[in-house]
């Protein structure tokens, strides 16, 4: 048993190329999450509009909806390693431009909105490009570990390069914190351009973009185990992903508190998907487990918006909330881990493209949904309905656990 799991199960931390990795996506994730920051605290500072700094954070993430699938055929075309490095430059542009108008004086609404567009741009192609490398730096064995410590890095930043930025405002001035949120993309690209040989495909005959994401579609359509575990995804999106985008009217509603409240309840919510990250680095690359943790993990979401009705403090719904997205990054992870094990490499940047969809494009629907009901119903009705039919589709889902045979092992 012992000798079985030392085969299914390695760290990717063992794997010299991850290893020299590892620090670029570290660089990469503070700098992005550091000027996400920024951009959305210029849009308060110059219109103390909260229409306008929702409308920068739409910016910032509406484009991967549009371009994430198309930059997914791209991925399947090129050398990711490169796809990154052109990511880390555009990055590095964009906070170079943000440091260098505020210096002029020129940093105004209109400049703000296009940088959050092209930030939200090079987003769109940074991650299939990601998604696309990751499996290419580890062994089968390793990439569960490898996935989950992506999303810990990623979980950690969100909270890091946010407060980092904050810090840098303090004792220096925007300018200053964009100049070094350029400096940190500059360094990942440079740690990219180190990692020489990697990433390399065979030339073949390339079929028009149309015909590619066809193609895409169809791999998907096709494949029994892949729809399962999309399907799993948007139900975990729709659980657990929604609760903590909601997190600011909950905090209203539920507590009837301020912001000090608010960055509890988010800090919270960071530390769960640090832990669910690690987690998964403990996992087997192993489908059927992986499967059985996800459906552990969607369940235990589901209960735990039944119980929403006793946080009547900060400090219980601050624990649920940490439960809620730990066993939520579990789950996506998880499903992450599982289409990366499973789809062939020809397909791989289209089929993660669409698996991103699935995974942002869930709580996107399910708050905009469930925060227009709550408005009729109130959160609790609402949210213990949701809960009570995440458990009947759970349920559902794992009759057709049997689907995961198709898969590729």
């Amino acid at each position: 048993m012992s000798s079985k799991k030392r085969q299914v199960r390695r760290s990717a931390l063992k794997e010299p190329v991850f290893l020299r990795y590892f620090p670029a996506s570290w660089f990469s994730s503070l700098g992005s999450w550091m000027v996400r920051f920024l951009l959305g605290w210029s849009a308060w500072e110059i219109t103390h509009s909260a229409s306008w700094v929702g409308l920068t954070a739409a910016l910032m993430l509406g484009p991967v909806f549009v371009l994430s699938p198309l930059f997914g055929i791209v991925s399947d075309r090129i050398n990711p390693r490169h796809g990154l490095v052109i990511s880390m430059l555009v990055h590095a542009c964009i906070a170079l431009a943000g440091g260098a108008s505020m210096l002029a004086g020129i940093f105004d609404l209109p400049l703000l909105m296009m940088l959050a567009l092209a930030l939200g741009a090079a987003t769109s192609w940074h991650t299939p490009m990601r998604l696309a490398l990751i499996p290419v730096l580890v062994c089968r064995e390793a990439l569960p570990s490898a996935v989950g410590l992506s999303a810990m890095t990623f979980n950690t930043a969100r909270i890091l390069g946010p407060a980092a930025g904050a810090w840098l405002l303090e004792i220096r001035n925007v300018a200053d914190a964009f100049f070094i949120g350029m400096l940190m993309f500059v360094i990942s690209a440079a740690i990219l351009v180190g990692l020489r040989g990697v990433g390399s495909r065979t030339p073949r005959e390339r079929e028009p973009l149309a015909a590619q994401f066809r193609a895409g579609l169809r791999y998907v359509r096709h494949s029994e185990g892949l729809r399962l575990i999309f399907a799993l995804t948007m139900v975990n999106g729709l659980l657990g992903r929604t609760v903590i985008e909601l997190l600011p009217a909950l905090n209203g509603f539920l507590l009837g508190a301020g912001s000090s409240e608010l960055a509890t309840l988010t800090a919270s919510a960071g530390v769960g998907s640090i832990v669910g990250g690690l987690v998964l680095t403990r996992q087997h690359a192993d489908n059927s487990r992986l499967f059985h943790l996800v459906s552990l993990s969607v369940l235990l979401a589901a209960l735990l918006l039944l119980t929403l009705e006793i946080a009547t403090d900060l400090w219980r719904l601050a624990f649920l909330i940490l439960l809620l997205s730990l066993f939520t990054t579990v789950a996506g992870t998880a499903c992450q881990t599982i289409t990366q094990l499973s789809v062939h490499e020809d397909y791989r940047g289209r089929v993660v493209s669409l698996w991103t969809l699935a995974a942002m494009g869930s709580p996107a629907f399910g708050a905009a949904l469930i925060g227009a009901l709550a408005e009729v119903w109130g959160f609790i009705s609402v949210l213990v309905f949701t809960g009570i039919a995440g458990v009947i589709v759970m349920a559902w889902l794992y009759t057709r656990r049997g689907r995961l045979a198709s898969l590729s092992v």
